[in-house]
Order: C-alpha cells, then structure tokens, then sequence
C-alpha cells in the first residue's frame, strides 16, 4: 500500500502535461505551477487495493473513518491517511 501505483503516476503525467502545454501556450510559468501542484495533491490523493482480498483502513484525523474494498479510492491528503 505504500507505494506509487502506476495510475496515480499516470494522471500526474497527464495533469502536468496539460498545464505544461498550457503554460507554454500562454507565455505563463503560474500555470505551470499551478498545474504541477494539483497534479502533485490529485496523485497523492489517489489510492488502489490491487488484491481481490485487500481491504483498507482509513483514518480521518487519527480515528476509524471507514474501510474501502478493493478497487481505486481516493482519500483528502493530510486529513486521511490509509493503512
């Protein structure tokens, strides 16, 4: 569970590609860090239980918020954590 899946490294490309593209477009180098950092919190927030069997603990705050199955879930960074 601790490491990056392949999915959130892919919508991180995407997202700072698009932003890259857009800044590059405009002459705006605020768009491009605008864009890196939503792709930086969208990638993070995204989390998968890859096995049939795995289910997901997830903390709001330090305390018991639910229990994903398995599949892609997103969490809100610095407010849940999921072990």
């Amino acid at each position: 569970m601790r490491k990056s899946s392949s999915f959130a490294t892919l919508i991180f490309v995407v997202i700072l590609s698009i932003g890259g593209g857009s800044a590059f477009a405009m002459n705006s180098p605020g768009i491009g860090v605008i864009a890196f950092v939503t792709a930086l919190v969208v990638s993070v927030a995204i989390k998968v239980a890859d096995r049939r069997w795995a289910r997901v603990v997830i903390l709001r705050l330090g305390k018991f918020g639910s229990l994903k199955g398995p599949g892609t879930f997103f969490i809100i960074p610095i407010i849940e954590a999921g072990l």
